[in-house]
């Protein structure tokens, strides 16, 4: 054998004329011993990359190569992470997204090889396939999440999806109805079935997934009190009850003085009573919304037939959805401060009510700058302003 060892680590191949470099990195979790050897054409680059790496691994920036690939990452993730810890339809959105998208593109490449060009040209072939920024956004929030758990775990270094360009997030823009409009919806809407979904999210600005899961134990008419505490949405073809989007959205409302509302709940309620007494097994779980036979409705259902509703009446297209916007939008024409239009609709915080409603609150900032524009001409024509 032509290769002699000239120092601890690297060796040195007379026939080939080439350094052999051995990097120890450690023990795996089996209790191997992991290491491996490249090669370099001078003693000097060879000796250099040593240096490098043993100062790495002293700042214990160095983690044991494994044959991981970014797909089986991945399945480890939802599996130990996602999936104890999301909810259900959260957690059918990122298979989906992993599925159908991530794995068919970067699913074969070993985890510790993944680079930041490599995640940047994923982002470009997306958007090449039609999907549009905002989704492509939802691609880099999963993949930065699910490597930086990968570094937490000691699996990576780094997070090669820390030094990439975020696919720009537009913000959406949302259709919905001025209070002119809200009146003839609610002329039209007025002895249909779903009358009481259409006011639920006009009236309280709730989600659709809150008014198919809204229950009677949480509708206090003699108080006058409706609280948000459950809901009821489809998740892959499959309707499930769950709790709220977030514990901002468990929130109390008062509907006293919404007289509209309040008599159309109380009949509905009187009604189902009524028929509960000719048959006992009528509503078992006590739904607020339900068909003629006590079914509740799904989610899928209500939207579905609202769209259909709204077109066939000649009115502005609009979705469900688009009711809560809607209720956004005559709060803010009431000059409502932000802070209470964000508890109402069971935001987080008034960042994130700004954030998708910042149409609306772009038109009250250009009326308050000509309001203050408006004092401000109005002062010089009269008394001169003091400055001091």
């Amino acid at each position: 054998m032509s290769r002699k060892r000239i120092e601890n680590n690297i060796a040195y191949d007379e026939g080939k004329r080439k350094y052999y470099v051995t990097f120890h990195y450690g023990i795996d979790g089996n209790g191997k011993r992991v290491k491996k050897t490249k090669t370099y054409d001078t003693h000097v680059a060879a000796a250099e990359a040593l240096r490098i790496f043993e100062m790495k691994k002293r700042r214990s920036e160095i983690t044991i190569p494994t044959e991981l690939t970014v797909g089986m990452w991945l399945d480890r993730w939802l599996d130990d992470v996602v999936r104890p810890n999301r909810a259900r339809s959260t957690v059918y959105g990122y298979e989906n997204i992993i599925k159908n998208h991530i794995k068919p593109a970067l699913g074969k490449t070993i985890l510790q090889e993944l680079t930041p060009q490599q995640i940047q040209s994923y982002y470009v072939d997306m958007r090449g396939a039609g999907l549009g920024s905002n989704t492509v956004h939802k691609h880099h929030q999963l993949l930065f999440t699910a490597l930086e758990c990968a570094v937490r775990q000691e699996v990576l270094h780094r997070n090669p999806a820390r030094r990439v360009e975020a696919p720009a997030k537009a913000a959406p823009r949302h259709s919905f109805y001025n209070t002119e409009q809200m009146r003839a919806l609610f002329a039209a809407v007025r002895g249909m079935p779903l009358e009481p979904a259409v006011k639920l999210a006009g009236y309280l600005g709730l989600r659709r997934s809150e008014i198919c899961g809204l229950k009677w134990e949480n509708v206090d008419l003699e108080h006058g009190v409706i609280s948000i505490c459950a809901a009821r949405t489809t998740v892959g073809g499959v309707t499930i009850n769950k709790g709220p989007k977030t514990t901002s959205s468990m929130r109390t409302l008062g509907i006293s003085g919404l007289t509209d509302l309040e008599d159309m709940l109380r009949s509905i309620k009187t009604e189902q009573a009524l028929k509960r007494e000719k048959k006992p097994g009528y509503n078992p779980d006590n739904f607020v919304l339900v068909h003629a036979n006590g079914q509740p409705y799904a989610p899928d259902y209500v939207s579905g037939w609202f769209t259909k509703f709204v077109a066939e009446q000649g009115l502005p297209h609009l979705t469900l959805h688009g009711l809560r916007h809607s209720f956004a939008s005559a709060a803010n024409e009431l000059h409502i401060p932000m802070f209470k239009i964000s508890k109402a609709l069971g935001h987080s915080n008034t960042s994130v009510t700004s954030q998708v409603y910042t149409h609306l609150f772009d038109d009250t900032q250009n009326e308050v700058l000509s309001q203050v524009a408006s004092a401000i001409e109005c002062g010089g024509k009269g008394e001169q302003m003091s400055l001091f």
